[in-house]
């Protein structure tokens, strides 16, 4: 797609007559005046991206020259002018507990002026360079034999039930303590901080100070709390499936990715790839499918050895940082898939919403709106109005609009049909109420089978009226798919202008998976080409009203490369709107993907480089242009973007530095010839040296590569 700035501009209501073409490339950006919100970050030279960019205004052949040849780093890359300190990093000490790996999303609770809660997510764990860093780091040793039995079963492609030895058994005990390190190593962690009189951000180790992880209340009476319809499932006697028999109480939140901050002092932390740790489906009651429908398999099953019930992972978790007490609440009116984000509208007098979206090919996007009204948007008793309420999916129309489906039992099913999906495949709950979990359809015959036989959504689920609406909160994903929601992109982070409230949802890759696949009338340009690498969509409620039912919505940005119609990004993640209502994205490339030569077709990915950190001014001068800010270490990801209330600090998580290569030894690198194109689309080799594996952010050599938090602040 050709998705200039002209297009962007008419979009945002800017004329064009009424900005300046000016070289960004060689001097700092004045977007801003003196009187902007955020003079600090929103004036900058943009850095040096491995690939000419429309801003550069310079022609191809000069393109040619400049970027003949560029050095990947492995470090943070900032522009002039800028530092970053670490704030903490993975084995760091938290509590009686440690700083986890891969952190994600960051929250700032100011408590008084430069001071507060920094509230940071764990998602998962890279296996490469955490088995290779683990005693290094921990200073403790993992169990040979465990991973001597992991090793030999992936050798063979077999999994293992560990759930099903007896509770006695030593060797269970010893997968228990392996797979125990590795959900320490994810959830949420509260720490401490307060800027010094020198401008430097310091850990205060307050009793505040504390980790929620994956295995809260295993052995430490510190279980999550939960609240909603589906806990009418978490308290059932009689079950077609597998219970915990905790009732309302859960065991630990893993997957952690993104999140969001609420007005009155909490943080939500989104539980993401849930799939990999329990299984997803459930039985017709809402109960989960037993262990042993997840077996441990390398890393993956980490809840088997515990007997974790699936239908308590997928949520929203909400934490008040301010209480050394609380350790999570899930709330299951928000719903359960695959959380990436969620942001919040707290109005005087009206509902509470959230929005939120499920990464996922063919994932949706969904809003939860509260029975009762908001009063006083800072009082934390609004956590009281997530305890009932309705959700719903959006469902949108190729004129630009869309309608909001509650999922509730008296909803029609409705499906897409299969042919509006780039790749014709539909994942629906089984047929068979009776074996319970879901199937992919890919034969509309089969799909139109289904609606004959289930006419409501609530058809599909037993129990009473709460047990049937709590039974599809918990299968949010299939009800959504055969209500009619909208297929979409791998929707990533949402968040809301703080200027006129619209919604900005980051689509993370248009492609077709083997679990689903986006609308093509959607995620498609008027050629029918998908938004491969992604996009940005606005989406605004009709009549600014929180509660609205129809919506308006069209794409802001997209992916790929500037002489495709690209703004020279790639899978965008997640988002973060400046005091201006300007807007900061970090990406989201594959590690697999970055720097490689291209083999047979294409990959458009590679000429990118690293993962990368960008501003998109959405008013003044420059609006319509992307600027990048910064480039990730190695192998790594920028997560988290989080500013103070002054503006002065952005924070950022820095994520699975040396995810593929590890730890890089004696500051190896390749040197590789990667295909690049001029803005004009003529293509060139460039020659490209790259690190191999990561020290960041200790940048010795030999050194591991730890995940952590770093604070961004002008020098």
């Amino acid at each position: 797609m050709t998705f200039k700035r002209r297009e962007f501009l008419t979009f945002l209501g800017i004329g064009i007559a009424t900005t300046a073409c000016n070289s960004v490339f060689k001097s700092n950006l004045q977007a801003k005046t003196a009187s902007s919100n955020n003079i600090n970050f929103s004036t900058f030279k943009p850095i040096k991206y491995p690939i000419p960019l429309d801003i550069n205004n310079v022609n191809s052949q000069q393109q040619k020259q400049i970027y003949q040849s560029y050095q990947v780093e492995d470090n943070l890359i900032l522009p002039e002018g800028f530092d970053y300190q670490i704030i903490a990093s993975w084995g760091d000490k938290v509590g009686d507990s440690r700083f986890g790996y891969n952190n994600d999303y960051i929250s700032f609770i100011e408590t008084s002026p430069n001071e507060g809660f920094l509230v940071v997510n764990f998602e998962y764990v890279s296996p490469n360079p955490w088995l290779e860093s683990y005693e290094i780091v921990i200073n403790k040793t993992l169990d040979f034999q465990v991973l001597n039995t992991l090793t030999e079963a992936n050798k063979n492609k077999q999994s293992l039930n560990i759930f099903a030895l007896v509770d006695d058994n030593p060797i269970k005990a010893k997968f228990q303590d392996f797979f125990s390190e590795l959900l320490i190593d994810q959830g949420v962690g509260i720490i401490s901080i307060k800027k010094d009189n020198n401008g430097q951000w310091q850990r205060t180790f307050s009793k505040n100070d504390r980790r929620i992880t994956g295995i809260s209340g295993w052995k430490d009476n510190r279980y999550l709390s939960s609240t909603g319809a589906a806990t009418a499932i978490f308290k059932k006697k009689e079950v077609l499936g597998y219970t915990d028999n905790l009732g309302d109480k859960i065991i630990g939140t893993f997957a952690n990715c993104a999140g969001g901050t609420s007005p009155w002092g909490t943080v939500f932390s989104a539980e993401e790839n849930f799939q990999n740790y329990v299984p997803e489906g459930i039985m017709a009651d809402g109960t989960s499918l037993p262990p042993e429908f997840l077996p441990v398999s390398g890393l993956s099953g980490q809840g088997n050895p515990f007997g974790l019930a699936g239908n308590k992972y997928g949520w929203m978790v909400e934490i008040d940082p301010s209480n050394p007490d609380d350790y999570g609440t899930k709330h299951t009116w928000l719903g359960r898939f695959r959380h990436e984000a969620v942001t919040i509208w707290a109005e005087k007098n009206q509902p509470l919403v959230f929005y939120s979206g499920c990464d996922r090919t063919g994932g949706h996007l969904y809003k939860f709106v509260s029975k009762g009204k908001v009063i006083n948007p800072s009082d934390k008793k609004n956590s009281e109005l997530l305890k009932d309420g309705m959700l719903y999916v959006a469902k949108m129309s190729t004129d630009g609009k869309g309608e909001w489906i509650p999922l509730q039992p008296d909803t029609p099913i409705n499906p897409i049909a299969l042919e509006n999906l780039a790749g014709g495949l539909l994942t629906i709950p089984n047929p068979d109420r009776k074996k319970g979990s879901y199937i992919a359809v890919e034969n509309q015959g089969e799909l139109d089978d289904f609606t004959a036989k289930y006419r409501k959504l609530g058809d599909l689920y037993l129990g009473s009226e709460e047990e049937r609406q709590g039974a599809i909160l918990i299968d949010a994903h299939y009800g959504a798919n055969i209500v009619g929601g909208t297929c979409g992109a791998r929707p990533e982070d949402v968040e809301l202008s703080p200027i006129d409230k619209s919604l900005v949802i980051a689509y993370t890759a248009g492609v077709a998976g083997s679990e689903g696949s986006p609308d093509k009338r959607i995620f498609s340009d008027k050629n029918g080409n998908m938004y491969q690498y992604g996009c940005l969509m606005r989406l605004r409620e009709d009549n600014n009203q929180p509660d609205a039912m129809t919506f308006k919505w069209e794409i802001l940005v997209v992916g790929g490369e500037p002489s495709k119609g690209g703004m020279g990004f790639a899978n965008p993640d997640n988002l973060e709107f400046d005091a201006n209502g300007d807007l900061w994205m970090v990406t989201d490339m594959p590690t697999g993907l970055q720097s490689q030569p291209s083999e047979g077709k294409r990959n458009s990915i590679a000429p990118l480089g690293n993962n990368s950190l960008w501003y998109i001014p959405l008013s003044g001068e420059n609006a319509g242009k992307a600027y990048p800010f910064g480039i990730m270490p190695m192998e790594a990801e920028g997560t988290g973007i989080y500013f103070t209330k002054d503006q002065q600090t952005l924070f950022l998580s820095v994520q699975h530095p040396g995810e593929k290569n590890g730890i890089r030894k004696d500051m190896a690198h390749k040197q590789l010839d990667i295909s690049i194109l001029t803005t004009e689309g003529e293509e060139f080799a460039q020659k490209r040296t790259i690190p191999q594996g990561s020290n960041w952010p200790n940048l010795q050599p030999n050194q591991p590569p730890k995940p952590s938090v770093v604070a961004i602040m002008k020098n």
